[in-house]
């Protein structure tokens, strides 16, 4: 199966399972900076009640976890799959879920999740994000441009968030030398730093996988890798971090 009759036979599949009202392909595919490699991102948008079951009834073999199973924010569940071996997620979307957050992220309005493999946690905008970069395989869907009350919103959170974790850093972490806590602190802030930089542009984020790149904050790298553990080095590390995730 080659990859346009792949596309389509996953989409329809999902498009026809009780409650989807749309389909869309996510991910580094959707962005077309993907590698042969990269897996499959799907995201299957019901209205009401959506039943896993109707997805492990399919028979594609892995995962498939319960509504609310990664967290129970508005990064609900889904699966882990292997579909004609292919490597595929899919991930499930309440479109009421989705709207809501839509109108609060017009307003300039949003709140933060935790989420796994996330260092800095989500907003809860990223369902909008996902909105403005997938690629709508079935159905229809909105495509939001970058709210400015948003762009003017979001920014002063972050910089809050990522300047309360170096400034913990610098005085709970740093001077008792302790060289991993003050390096997950560290990278945190960076990527807190991050999102506040993207918001600035007006540029939608739905992943931290290039989110320094694109922030241009990849210099953390280097005062990472430069961490001694004596109170006076880590102290000084974070004073960089500071000056580096600051304002521009």
């Amino acid at each position: 199966m080659n990859d346009m009759d792949f596309l389509d036979h996953v989409a329809g599949t999902l498009a026809g399972l009780p409650a989807v009202e749309a389909v869309t392909l996510g991910g580094s595919r959707a962005q077309g900076t993907h590698g042969p490699d990269s897996d499959w991102d799907f995201a299957v948008y019901y209205r009401g009640a959506f039943d896993p079951d109707a997805l492990r009834a399919v028979g594609w073999p892995g995962e498939v976890s319960e509504i609310g199973g990664w967290g129970g924010g508005v990064f609900n569940g889904g699966a882990w799959l292997t579909i004609d071996g292919r490597h595929a997620d899919v991930h499930y979307r309440d479109l009421d879920v989705v709207e809501h957050e839509l109108a609060e992220a017009e307003r300039g309005r949003f709140h933060w999740e935790p989420l796994m493999f996330h260092l800095a946690g989500i907003p809860s905008y990223l369902v909008v994000a996902e909105l403005a970069v997938n690629r709508v395989l079935r159905g229809s869907l909105p495509r939001p441009a970058y709210p400015e009350a948003l762009r003017k919103a979001a920014p002063p959170v972050w910089r809050g968030r990522a300047e309360l974790t170096l400034g913990y850093a610098k005085a709970a972490y740093a001077p008792r030398g302790a060289l991993t806590e003050v390096a997950g602190a560290l990278a945190t802030a960076a990527m807190q730093a991050a999102h506040a930089v993207l918001a600035e542009r007006g540029e939608w984020v739905t992943n931290e996988k290039r989110l320094l790149e694109r922030a241009g904050l990849r210099g953390v790298d280097a005062i990472i890798a430069g961490l001694r553990a004596r109170p006076d080095a880590l102290r000084g590390a974070v004073e960089e971090a500071e000056r580096l995730c600051g304002p521009a």
